[in-house]
């Protein structure tokens, strides 16, 4: 007799809480859909909230700026002093060029300068102009394309070139 009362306790404490198929079945079910519902709880409380984007100061200019029409209209002074290319150099050029960071020719390097003045004037403006490999394009900015020019005589004269200045296109005359 002790020897099935000892086998029966024994069976008991090894059995689960779960007794039934259907409570199986419902342990299973609440243990996937209970997360998934915790999941987009956390989801929705971390997106809810209305937060400034990332490095921005004034919330409200960095919406004006996102939110702004594709096209703009600035208008310049087109009567302003223009820059010689040496003050072009020094405020746009000599970041890369007095280094030679990325790749660029150093200002006064004839050697690294040679290859590139034998392509002629028009193709090394429009490689300033355009843009070339890590160079950015420099036609467009702040810049008119005539200082653009400028600098890049500045640049080849200062390497071992002996390229003209550029002369500004006479303004076309008034309609009467």
């Amino acid at each position: 007799m002790s020897d099935t009362s000892h086998a029966t306790a024994h069976d008991e404490a090894h059995t689960g809480p779960i007794k039934t198929p259907k409570q199986l079945l419902l342990a299973a079910f609440f243990s996937f859909v209970i997360p998934i519902f915790v999941i987009i709880g956390l989801v929705y409380y971390v997106t809810s909230d209305n937060k400034p984007a990332a490095g921005t100061v004034n919330a409200e200019k960095a919406t004006a700026e996102r939110i702004q029409k594709v096209g703009m209209v600035e208008v310049r002074d087109a009567n302003r002093e223009m820059k010689t290319g040496e003050q072009v150099f020094q405020a746009q050029c000599t970041a890369c060029h007095t280094s030679g960071a990325a790749g660029a020719p150093k200002f006064g390097d004839a050697g690294a300068w040679s290859a590139r003045i034998k392509t002629g004037y028009d193709a090394l403006l429009n490689s300033a102009l355009k843009g070339k490999g890590a160079m950015g394009a420099q036609g467009g900015g702040d810049l008119d394309d005539f200082e653009i020019a400028r600098a890049v005589v500045y640049m080849v004269n200062g390497s071992g070139g002996k390229f003209a200045e550029p002369q500004k296109a006479a303004a076309p005359e008034a309609a009467k």
